[in-house]
């Protein structure tokens, strides 16, 4: 069991993935935030029928999945509709994340959460760990990797927490601009150690 959460964050094209994997090959559990907000909307739901009944039944696929794309674009327009799905489902995701926490084995556990600071679950962890990178290099790696366009991925930068305001949340910062990975290794080796000693004093 894990008492001692480390919350993982960075923009987009940052490398939060490839860090996060390279913590789970050294054995710590991982709990994805973007997992478990699809789980909190999986077809047959509490949370999904409600969804139905606010927004229309077209909400809901063929398949009885949530429609993303269509709700992507309704709450993008309406921002009061947008504070009302917040409202639904953020407590239902923090539950979530911290019953699995909880369970999680190990001296601690990473939640990794590409939204951290934007939804304010920087709350719930004890440290934050920001991987950094510059806007430069987020826009390169992206539309290396994306089939989205330069104004695409300049408009998910935007919307997301500005790289001053991941930092000013940040206990710890990864510096992930090298394309070599053996630096990244080595800061996750070192920064693993030290939560490991943290958490051994926490508990």
């Amino acid at each position: 069991m894990s008492d001692y959460i480390i919350g993982l964050t960075g923009g987009i094209g940052s490398g939060k993935t490839t860090i996060a994997n390279m913590f789970a090959e050294l054995n710590v559990a991982i709990i994805d935030a973007d997992i478990v907000a699809r789980e909190v909307v999986a077809p047959g739901s509490p949370s999904l029928e409600k969804i139905a009944q606010h927004f229309g039944p077209e909400f809901i696929d063929d398949n009885g999945e949530l429609n993303r794309a269509l709700l992507r674009t309704r709450i993008f327009n309406h921002p009061q509709d947008k504070t009302w799905l917040n409202q639904l489902l953020h407590p239902l995701i923090r539950e979530n994340l911290l019953a699995q926490a909880r369970q999680a084995p190990g001296a601690y556990c990473l939640l990794v959460a590409p939204l951290l600071v934007e939804n304010k679950l920087h709350t719930l962890v004890d440290r934050v760990l920001v991987v950094d990178v510059s806007e430069a290099i987020q826009l390169e790696r992206t539309l290396k990797r994306d089939s989205s366009s330069a104004q695409e991925v300049k408009l998910i930068i935007d919307s997301q927490a500005s790289r001053q305001q991941r930092l000013a949340v940040a206990d710890d910062v990864l510096l992930n601009e090298s394309e070599n990975l053996t630096q990244a290794k080595k800061q996750v080796t070192e920064i693993h150690e030290k939560y490991l000693q943290m958490a051994r004093e926490h508990s």
